[in-house]
């Protein structure tokens, strides 16, 4: 038992004489590791793109100065493409400066056991040196930086029927004062090789098809263009559709709007083709002779501010409708022949006054009309509407009152109305006898002609 008990404690003994060993090992093998690495650079250490591992600063100095000698940047390019700069092109050289020995000085030798397996980029530029003028010429010169096409935003077009978003394109125009300051980096830290649109040197759209503001104004110029109006002319029509409304569209503050300047455009030319107030026209008085009628306040005239509104909010409605414009002044009809068949025609030469009613003349009398003898009494020309009508009613002027029973003012203070004070009519009487420019009409004729008309009927002097 006694031996078996030295047996063992000698065991005992051996086994702890080695793990001291052991550990003794460990510990100068670590020192030497530290001590190695202070003068080497760790596992997996790159410098300027180059492996250094365990090399002296000298060696690293030697292989980065045979590197920079035989340097090639490459440049990869979209679409696969690939170009070089060289070493010579660029003038670059290599000059020791102490920087490689500050780089290992600065590593964490008291761990180089766990740089094993890893790895440690440095990039020493100071130690590198180029000409910028033969560096800035060589990019200039690249293929990639010749004729490159430039990218395009996506937009809003139209196909004939609706509106849709072109999507952007990238082009391959380069930022030069971009791709010259990322080779210019790459060819100062001796980089193998740069991916030019990687780095963001492609000039880039700046609008995307996923654009939200893109996609709005499409789809406000789609809602504004999916309708119909129609202007009511009665006898004619005119159509407010896609076809007119896409020329209106105008982009404002990041909406897809109406422009109100080219909506009043529209207004205009509406108004120039149908407005009829005042103008000249060829009429066929009741006894088949063709004449012209010129002055006048009758007809129709749009009011080209509060339609051009009333358009604008017409089409945001987003309603198909027909409609008539807003009348500033309307007449009795709307069809070509604004006159239309219920009218009084009055004959200064003839003194002769005709009413009628839907193409029937329901009233022809002598009438007697101004002096035309004396300046400013006679019966002006042209074509009026009715202003009013009164029963009775009293005239008055500067020396003369005369009462009469029906009063129908279509010029100012002139109009038609009875006349008892007179007993003859027609003829040459307005030559001498004729009155301050209104239409005196026998009594009975008068009261048919009140009883049948309203105000606005036209009234045709000629």
């Amino acid at each position: 038992m006694t031996e078996e008990k030295a047996k063992m404690s000698t065991g005992k003994k051996v086994m702890i004489f080695l793990i001291c060993v052991l550990l003794l090992l460990t510990i100068a093998a670590y020192f030497v590791g530290v001590n190695y690495f202070t003068k080497h650079f760790l596992p997996g250490s790159q410098v300027n793109g180059f492996n250094c591992s365990y090399m002296t600063a000298q060696e690293a100095e030697e292989l980065l100065a045979r590197k920079a000698e035989s340097y090639v940047l490459a440049i990869q390019t979209r679409g696969n493409g690939q170009e070089s700069i060289t070493a010579q092109q660029a003038g670059l050289t290599y000059s020791p400066d102490g920087s490689v020995e500050k780089t290992i000085r600065q590593q964490d030798r008291f761990k180089w056991f766990l740089a094993f397996g890893q790895q440690k980029s440095y990039e020493l530029v100071s130690s590198t040196a180029y000409d910028g003028a033969r560096l800035y010429q060589a990019v200039k010169e690249l293929k990639c930086m010749q004729n490159g096409t430039p990218s395009s935003d996506a937009h809003i077009v139209d196909n004939g029927s609706t509106f849709e978003i072109v999507p952007e394109v990238e082009g391959t125009q380069l930022d030069e004062d971009k791709v010259q300051e990322v080779i210019a980096q790459a060819v100062i830290s001796t980089r193998l090789q740069i991916n030019l649109e990687e780095a963001g040197c492609y000039q880039k759209p700046a609008v995307y098809r996923d654009d939200a503001a893109l996609i709005k104004q499409c789809e406000q110029a789609n809602q504004l263009t999916d309708i119909i109006i129609t202007y009511d002319f009665a006898d004619r029509t005119e159509t407010v559709d896609r076809a007119v409304i896409k020329d209106w569209l105008v982009i404002k503050d990041g909406e897809c709007t109406l422009d109100r300047e080219k909506v009043a455009a529209y207004v205009y030319e509406l108004a120039y083709q149908y407005d009829t107030f005042g103008n000249t026209r060829n009429f066929q008085t009741y006894d088949g002779r063709d004449i012209t009628i010129t002055g006048g306040d009758y007809g129709w005239a749009i009011d080209q501010a509060a339609e051009t509104d009333a358009l604008i909010a017409a089409v945001k409605s987003g309603e198909t409708q027909v409609r008539e414009p807003v009348y500033a002044y309307e007449g009795w009809s709307r069809d070509t022949n604004d006159i239309g068949y219920t009218y009084i025609e009055i004959d200064l030469a003839n003194q002769r006054m005709v009413l009628y009613k839907d193409g029937y003349p329901l009233v022809d009398t002598p009438v007697v009309t101004g002096n035309p003898n004396i300046p400013g009494m006679e019966t002006p020309t042209g074509c009026f509407a009715l202003d009013a009508m009164q029963s009775p009613a009293v005239l008055t002027g500067e020396d003369y009152e005369a009462n009469v029973t029906f009063w129908m003012p279509f010029c100012g203070n002139v109009g038609i109305h009875d006349a008892s004070w007179r007993t003859q009519f027609g003829g040459s009487l307005y030559q001498w006898e004729g009155s301050h420019g209104c239409v005196n009409t026998p009594y009975d004729k008068a009261q048919v002609i009140y009883q049948n008309v309203d105000v606005g009927c036209p009234v045709v002097v000629y």
